[in-house]
């Protein structure tokens, strides 16, 4: 597969990794190995960053559209990503409300769907 398919797989920002790998293509066997036991880069990405968008937005509780919204659109690494917590900016309570809405909204219209397939089985 390409790097970046990988580095998606993998959860880290391809242009951190180290050059071989964003040269390279990687098997599946590969990627399974980075998965199972990850090089000293791998750990290091993953803990310190910089991160991707999705795992950005995951990490401050967020959507990748509301990290937009809030003029976020670089990578951060761990160390910003705390820093934003810290100061709690006001479009971060914003967006974080906004997800938990999403969130009951989706858990509201799942239990909806299984009552009604419930009534109809």
């Amino acid at each position: 597969m390409k790097p970046a398919t990988a580095a998606k797989k993998l959860g880290v920002y391809l242009p951190a990794t180290p050059a071989e790998f964003q040269e390279g293509v990687v098997s599946r066997a590969e990627l399974n190995e980075l998965q199972a036991d990850p090089p000293q880069w791998l750990r290091e990405l993953r803990q310190n960053g910089p991160h991707p968008r999705p795992v950005v937005a995951a990490k401050l509780g967020v959507s990748i559209a509301g990290l937009a919204r809030g003029g976020v659109t670089e990578p951060l690494t761990t160390e910003q990503i705390e820093a934003l917590k810290q100061e709690q900016p006001e479009w971060l309570e914003k967006e974080r409300a906004t997800q938990a809405e999403v969130r009951k909204e989706a858990v509201r219209i799942k239990n909806l769907k299984k009552e009604k397939d419930d009534k109809q089985g």
